[in-house]
């Protein structure tokens, strides 16, 4: 094994403030991951009433990746999980968040740049040590593909990335689209540059390990 590469914090792109890893195995997937890259993501909370919990790993400076599923010790929710883990095959880049501050502000400098983040909603889980966590977020508005970041803010409560997390530093993230001529403009309303190129609707990210680069999709 060797240690991790030395990269900047969070360099692709600016403001990203986590990925979404989503899959209807959360146990499997965590167990994949350590696997490939010989770094196992800690616990994060379970979302009440939702259905599903998730596990971290920082991936520099303030940006983290969100593992996501079902949670066994949770009733079934009463309308469908989060980022569709009930309708995947297996683990999947979703999605992805970036950060903001004023929450209100960049939903309306977004529609005046011509693309609806969405309605904004106020969610909460508890850290396993029992920090209480609560955020305001987006749900991505009218664009199904998950390559338009929802945005999310913090407000005063810590970031998951003030725990003790495990580090596997991002080194890309990248993404393609049947036309990425139609998600440019809605990138750029949200000022969240991302590399977008022809090819079927997904992202990619490559992060560094004790184990070398691993990427996912």
């Amino acid at each position: 094994m060797r240690p991790p590469s030395v990269v900047p914090s969070h360099p692709f792109p600016a403001r990203l403030d986590h990925l979404v890893l989503a899959t209807p195995d959360l146990a499997a997937t965590v167990a994949d991951f350590e696997r490939r890259t010989g770094v196992r993501p800690a616990p994060g909370g379970a979302h009440p009433g939702l259905g599903t919990r998730n596990q971290l790993v920082s991936l520099g400076g303030s940006a983290y990746l969100e593992i996501i599923g079902p949670d066994p010790e949770q009733p079934g929710p009463e309308g469908p999980r989060p980022f569709g883990v009930d309708g995947l095959a297996g683990p999947r880049t979703v999605t992805w968040a970036i950060r903001t501050h004023d929450l209100d502000s960049a939903v309306a400098e977004a529609r005046a740049g011509g693309h609806d983040p969405g309605p904004v909603r106020s969610m909460r889980r508890r850290r396993p040590d029992g920090t209480l966590l609560e955020w305001r977020l987006t749900d991505g508005g009218a664009h199904p593909s998950g390559l338009v970041p929802f945005l999310i803010d913090w407000g005063s409560s810590a970031h998951p990335t003030a725990a003790e997390l495990p580090v596997t530093p991002l080194l890309s993230l990248s993404a393609s689209a049947p036309d990425p001529g139609e998600i440019a403009p809605r990138l750029s309303a949200l000022a969240a540059p991302l590399t977008v190129v022809p090819g079927e609707t997904g992202l990619t990210f490559t992060v560094d390990s004790p184990r070398g680069p691993v990427t996912f999709r």
